[in-house]
């Protein structure tokens, strides 16, 4: 059985290529390109927001993305349960789109920063983390502006209460430190998940670092989870 990826396609959007890649060509699967403009997703398994400057992050980060005509079937489809991911300014985008609570603010050094980052799993057993142990820790790239994930405590709270936190920036150690948090976001956090646990948008990029030959793989769990969760299904 062959995954239908299907990876939305913004002005501004500047991963999509990266996102398509890894799906069609690293895991052999189904993927094609969806126009921003596009009213109806079509037969599709997975659909990728990836990252980049949607709208040139004008007004503010996906805010205008929200509005284009396939985000109204992006919705319908995570809401019948269909599986989602947001990657970087992907995640930016569900969170305007009320897919994901909180915000994504701008980094609190106010400046831009590109690097490599260390992730603890927070939860193992949804489909974008299966192939994860609890508490692993994996290193991937950062590249934003706006990363700084923003929620009221009582949704902290609630976030950390019901498992939908999926990634903690950490130390070498896996603890979860000021100095280990590229963008101060709260308590950490690097990426969620909704309540239905089919929609997981994070920050880091895991789609550059799912190959070898760019010196890093543990990105390529995420995508391994998630075509073994969507196969077995």
């Amino acid at each position: 059985m062959s995954i239908r990826f299907g990876v939305i396609v913004f002005p501004g959007s500047n991963c999509d290529h990266d996102a398509y890649h890894v799906t069609k060509h690293v895991f052999g699967q189904d993927a094609r390109f969806i126009w921003h403009k596009e009213s109806d997703l079509g037969d599709v398994d997975f659909v990728i927001i990836p990252g980049g400057f949607s709208y040139g992050d004008y007004l503010r980060s996906g805010a205008i993305a929200r509005f284009s005509p396939i985000m109204k079937d992006v919705v319908r489809f995570a809401n019948a349960g269909g599986a989602v991911l947001g990657i970087c300014n992907g995640f930016q985008i569900l969170c305007e789109s009320g897919l994901l609570p909180g915000a994504l603010m701008r980094n609190e050094s106010l400046r831009f920063t590109c690097k490599d980052v260390l992730l603890r799993t927070e939860n193992s057993s949804s489909l974008f983390t299966n192939d994860l142990a609890l508490g692993e820790i994996i290193r991937v790239p950062i590249a934003h502006g706006e990363g700084n994930f923003f929620a009221s405590e009582p949704v902290l709270d609630r976030l950390e209460g019901e498992g939908q936190v999926a990634f903690k920036y950490c130390d070498a150690a896996g603890a979860i430190t000021a100095a280990s948090n590229p963008n101060g976001a709260s308590r950490g956090i690097a990426g969620i998940l909704n309540e239905g646990g089919n929609v997981l948008g994070m920050m880091p990029h895991p789609e550059r670092a799912s190959e070898a030959i760019l010196g890093r793989t543990d990105g390529a769990k995420i995508f391994s989870s998630i075509v073994k969760s969507l196969v077995e299904a």
